[in-house]
């Protein structure tokens, strides 16, 4: 049995979610459903449980500031929020789990899932990363790859390509070394869609500030810092043009 609390300024969100908790996740027991941050801090302490469901945007404190007065998570988090695009790239960018608002059913039942057989809680260093890529002013600096060890945080200038390989994605750093994440490249490519990343093959995307040359072609290829040759094809061949304004 999970004991969870649910977090939420809306009355609404509280009710939905235990209902839907009680029909599709029986292994989940609501010890406490709290109406404002300022609560939901009081119950964390007192009742310590093993998952809470916390909204994000709440008057007074929000459901990330909550945390951070924590000294300690010793418990599981999920995160639900009302559709945004930006936040829903932040979570993905911190491997933070997270639900959106109508949540669907199937998706609270994966979730749930995931948080019987995963081995850590939320860390301080993801905690922070996630604030970082939910400041839409602060320009996203780091990714976390899952690995079977943990989390591996990077920085987003030391990945010179991703690279697809099935269902896989290698990800290539500058210091010659790679890591291997489940995410498929389409995720990587939605996830860094900014100036500085470009899709230029089915399998491969860029990081344009380690472009070393681009050589034309029907499709061309370019070289990349580390002197690696990638294929550009002919569908990406004018957005790459664009980008690096040929």
């Amino acid at each position: 049995m999970i004991n969870a609390i649910i977090i939420d300024d809306e009355i609404n969100a509280i009710k939905t979610l235990s209902n839907d908790l009680a029909k599709y996740c029986p292994d989940v027991h609501i010890i406490q459903k709290c109406k404002s941050a300022k609560d939901g801090l009081k119950a964390i302490k007192q009742l310590k449980p093993d998952l809470v469901f916390l909204d994000i945007n709440m008057p007074w404190m929000s459901g990330i500031e909550l945390l951070e007065v924590i000294e300690d998570i010793t418990f599981d988090v999920i995160f639900t929020t009302a559709h945004d695009q930006y936040a829903v790239k932040a979570f993905k960018l911190s491997v933070t789990d997270y639900l959106l608002k109508p949540i669907d059913h199937q998706e609270l039942i994966i979730a749930v899932e995931k948080v019987s057989t995963k081995k850590k809680h939320l860390s301080r260093e993801q905690l922070v990363q996630l604030r970082n890529n939910m400041d839409t002013n602060t320009p996203l600096l780091r990714v976390g790859i899952p690995t079977p060890e943990g989390i591996d945080f990077i920085s987003l200038q030391d990945i010179l390509y991703c690279e697809a390989q099935s269902n896989y994605t290698y990800i290539h750093l500058t210091d010659d070394k790679h890591l291997i994440s489940a995410r498929t490249l389409k995720e990587f490519d939605q996830l860094l869609a900014n100036d500085h990343f470009c899709r230029i093959h089915q399998s491969f995307l860029i990081n344009l500030n380690h472009l070393k040359k681009y050589y034309r072609g029907d499709g061309g290829y370019v070289v990349m810092a580390n002197q690696a040759s990638l294929n550009v094809s002919r569908s990406k061949k004018e957005e790459l043009l664009r980008k690096i304004k040929m």
